[in-house]
């Protein structure tokens, strides 16, 4: 039923196909979660064949509203934003909005650019992956101009700005408990940039299994930068110093693969001679000789409810969490065991 060229599709053209009344069709448009799932997708079968939907998309700009949201982050290569934005894309699908991904790779000159849309009108929301709020340099990124916004994986401090993330304290607590259940008494947390919250975050949950060790525990911190690079140089400074530590724990599995690395260069095995573990459960991570033991981050699950939040404040409604912090699992493969008796020596 598609209209000749010239005569633009009517709303009534999209009832008859779709087999609703008008009332229906207005409805699927504007609150597309109010109507049945089957009845929606009937509705957007008859827009898409009629070519009603450059009328429908006018009707939104009138009503000031572009039913989009965009989603910044930092980098589209990090491995856990594939999941994340499975996540944020089926709860908007859901709920007829679309996405924008805008990719920052941590420069303020993309961020601003990405802005642009915010004074466009062409965002409703923002989902936020930088641990930031918008960089200031245009006029919709002052406070008082930026549309309603979640943050998500890693926290912004504005309080008032709701968070979805792992719980990266309780997280990190459970991996260095694992490591000292094994028997590790000596284990270092191989931090990312000093500036990372995150990285903060999962420092405190390995200080506090430390603390709560039976006996005494030495803290170990070794600085990163979240990278595979950034943990093969923490191991070379590490094998500077007179003693070693029996145990890594990675601020992300990155991190954890190019702590391996290092150790296997120098003649070491995994886990013979040393235990690592990383964060995310990232899909390489079972893939590499031998399969990291690591944290498996729920990324489907924060994209579904920071997508959940964000869209229930463009409908009016309040959040009811600001903080929502979802469990991390911890997945045992082969890269941990007990520690060695014996002094340890390069096999070289």
């Amino acid at each position: 039923m598609q209209k000749p060229p010239g005569k633009p599709a009517t709303i009534e053209d999209v009832a008859k196909l779709a087999g609703v009344s008008i009332a229906t069709v207005s409805r699927a448009i504007r609150k597309p979660e109010k109507v049945a799932e089957s009845t929606r997708k009937r509705v957007t079968a008859a827009i898409a064949r009629t070519g009603y939907i450059a009328n429908a998309m006018a009707q939104n700009l009138r009503m000031q509203r572009s039913r989009m949201v965009m989603v910044l982050t930092q980098s589209i290569a990090d491995p856990n934003f594939p999941g994340i934005l499975i996540g944020l894309e089926k709860i908007a699908n859901d709920r007829g909005y679309g996405v924008l991904i805008g990719n920052t790779e941590g420069t303020i000159s993309l961020e601003e650019n990405h802005m642009r849309f915010l004074s466009s009108g062409m965002v409703d929301g923002l989902i936020l992956l930088t641990g930031h709020l918008p960089v200031a340099g245009s006029p919709a990124s002052s406070t008082a101009a930026l549309p309603p916004m979640v943050a998500a994986t890693c926290p912004v401090s504005r309080t008032d700005l709701p968070y979805v993330g792992v719980d990266d304290v309780a997280s990190a607590k459970m991996a260095t408990e694992y490591l000292i259940s094994l028997g590790h008494r000596n284990i270092a947390y191989v931090a990312s940039r000093s500036s990372d919250a995150v990285s903060d975050l999962r420092l405190d949950g390995y200080r506090k299994g430390l603390a709560e060790a039976a006996e005494p525990l030495p803290e170990w911190r070794v600085e990163g930068d979240g990278s595979s690079e950034g943990g093969r140089a923490a191991v070379e400074r590490l094998f500077i110093k007179d003693t070693l530590p029996t145990a890594f724990f990675c601020y992300n599995d990155d991190t954890a693969i190019g702590v391996i690395s290092a150790l296997q260069l120098r003649g070491y095995r995994i886990p013979e001679d040393f235990s690592v573990i990383g964060f995310d459960d990232i899909p390489f991570a079972n893939n590499i000789t031998p399969a990291l033991t690591t944290i498996r981050q729920p990324r489907g699950q924060v994209g579904e409810l920071a997508m959940a939040q964000l869209l229930d404040q463009l409908a009016g409604e309040k959040a009811s969490e600001f903080e929502t912090l979802l469990h991390g699992d911890l997945v045992v493969r082969e890269s941990c065991a007990i520690p060695p008796v014996s002094a340890r020596s390069p096999r070289l």
